[in-house]
């Protein structure tokens, strides 16, 4: 690391004096403060300090917090749900693929069957479409999945289909039910199929098995971002311990080695500076020793861990 730091000090020098300055350094952060002290007593930069005629004030900033922002669970929000939670769309990056099968004749609960072509997020010719993925990404959960019931009975009611609106919670078989109004109504289907693939997105992901853990990833989280101004950071590692379960001990709702990386990723990323000392090693060789005793017995590991082992 120190290695590191130095070369970058030299290229952060030679871009100073090709721009003739003369800096003042700032830090935020633990590393930026190593780069700027080293750059601070690098004889070349000294020299070069005394002949520049350019003042510059330089900000160093950690992006330690850039990782919490790409592992992390952000809120209670059902557009991040769906792009988490669905298969990609192949050749796209920022869009799902959507099972339309409930809208068709066809009887199957294979869930890979590609018979029929997978719908997906974007609808930029559908207004109410676009509308309803607003509030996906604006809106709580709970009022988004609201809205699609609204946008549901209004484009069934245009249709006059026989829908009986019902009060109280939303729940995924109720939109499904929904849903089946337009099966056997061509021109309904045609004029709101921008609206029912986001429907049947928001349906898939509330049934979804990853759903309730993303939700206790949130707590989890949640949780931390409290406790972790209090608690020590071996105290916070030796509460994850028991957590951590090889394949054949885990249910479906405990974390699979790959969550446990992200949730470490999360939590160094958000702590700031570590106090070293001998409790702290012996928490973090307690978790090494687990989750590579948990990865070594996984029949068939993720793509993620094959890279990384």
């Amino acid at each position: 690391l120190r290695a590191a730091v130095r070369g970058l000090v030299g290229d952060l020098d030679a871009l100073f004096t090709a721009l003739g300055l003369r800096e003042e350094s700032f830090a935020v952060g633990a590393l930026s403060r190593v780069l700027a002290a080293e750059l601070a007593s690098y004889a070349p930069a000294r020299n070069r300090r005394k002949m520049a005629t350019s003042k510059a004030s330089i900000v160093f900033v950690d992006r330690t917090l850039d990782l919490a922002g790409a592992v992390g669970h952000h809120g209670d929000n059902l557009a991040e749900k769906i792009l988490s939670v669905l298969p990609k769309l192949p050749g796209h990056k920022t869009d799902v693929m959507v099972n339309m099968v409930e809208l068709t004749a066809l009887q199957t609960t294979d869930e890979t069957c590609n018979i029929i072509a997978p719908g997906c997020l974007a609808q930029p010719n559908d207004p109410a479409a676009k509308a309803l993925w607003e509030s996906f990404m604006n809106l709580k959960q709970k009022e988004a999945v609201m809205e699609v019931r609204r946008h549901l009975v209004e484009a069934a009611s245009r249709e006059n289909l026989p829908i009986k609106m019902s009060m109280g919670r939303v729940t995924p078989e109720q939109l499904s039910s929904y849903v089946q109004l337009f099966r056997n109504n061509l021109k309904a289907l045609e004029n709101h199929c921008g609206l029912l693939q986001l429907v049947l997105a928001t349906v898939q992901t509330l049934k979804h098995p990853q759903t309730s853990k993303w939700d206790n990833f949130l707590a989890f989280e949640r949780l931390l971002l409290q406790t972790i101004g209090e608690a020590e950071m071996p105290s916070v590692l030796n509460q994850l311990l028991p957590m951590i379960k090889s394949y054949n001990e885990r249910t479906k709702d405990d974390y699979t080695c790959e969550d446990f990386l992200v949730l470490l990723v999360y939590m160094y990323s958000v702590v700031g500076e570590i106090k070293s000392g001998k409790e702290l090693d012996t928490a973090e060789e307690e978790v090494k020793k687990a989750l590579v005793k948990a990865i070594c017995h996984e029949p068939e590991p993720s793509p993620l861990i094959q890279k990384l082992t």
